[in-house]
């Protein structure tokens, strides 16, 4: 409907739409929050072929907003314990300034890109058919297998397309082996001349048809 106006306009503003209203019981992640008596925590095994024992890292996680619908899991500190004491200094170092960046509270998962970005001048190792760079690559890789765990980094599958062409390489690949009787006792293995993918680091690509595929990830150089 239209509205006449017979005064002279003398000022105006612009209406500016009213934000919506957060509650303020909300606790969100920060360095002031004290640690609660207990906390809910998991720990992983670190086996590298470049040390003789075992690292077993546990990271323990609050909870936040207990029993409500904002109710979340965020990491709050970090131990590794191994019998291995030859790197030790560094290794608390390394989890004490983890554990504050943890208590900090904000996006803490660049700590994953971080970790993953170093690199052992001796050369890294491969587990699982994945080139790991350095043992703090593999710290990386725990780090990030938690954060997914609890819900802080979502887990990116491939598409339906990229899955599907993923089957049909296996498939082609394990229906080769059966007839040069060389096929493997796990389907999922990969071929031992399989060259490293850039993408997923795994030693999972391959030839077939002219193009090279990596049957871990789906990446193809044909697109």
């Amino acid at each position: 409907m239209a509205i006449k106006i017979n005064e002279k306009i003398t000022a105006y503003e612009v209406v500016k739409e009213e934000p919506k209203r957060v509650e303020n019981n909300v606790v969100h992640m920060h360095e002031k929050l004290e640690r609660p008596e207990v906390l809910v925590g998991s720990t992983y095994k670190i086996k590298t072929p470049l040390t003789e024992h075992a690292l077993y890292v546990t990271i323990n996680d609050i909870v936040l907003n207990p029993d409500t619908p904002h109710e979340k899991r965020r990491p709050f500190e970090i131990f590794i314990n191994s019998k291995n004491m030859d790197h030790f200094q560094w290794v608390v170092a390394l989890t004490r300034v983890i554990s504050a960046v943890f208590r900090k509270g904000g996006d803490v998962t660049f700590l994953v890109e971080e970790l993953h970005s170093v690199f052992d001048p001796r050369g890294g190792y491969f587990k699982k058919g994945k080139y790991t760079p350095s043992l703090v690559a593999d710290l990386g890789d725990v780090i990030e297998r938690h954060m997914k765990l609890i819900g802080l980094i979502q887990t990116e599958e491939p598409d339906a397309a990229r899955q599907q062409l993923i089957a049909e390489k296996r498939a082609e690949l394990k229906k080769r082996a059966a007839a040069t009787e060389t096929a493997a006792a796990d389907p999922c293995d990969f071929p031992a001349d399989a060259q490293l993918c850039i993408k997923c680091s795994t030693k999972a690509v391959i030839k077939m048809d002219g193009c090279m595929t990596c049957l871990n990830c789906g990446d193809s150089k044909c697109g």
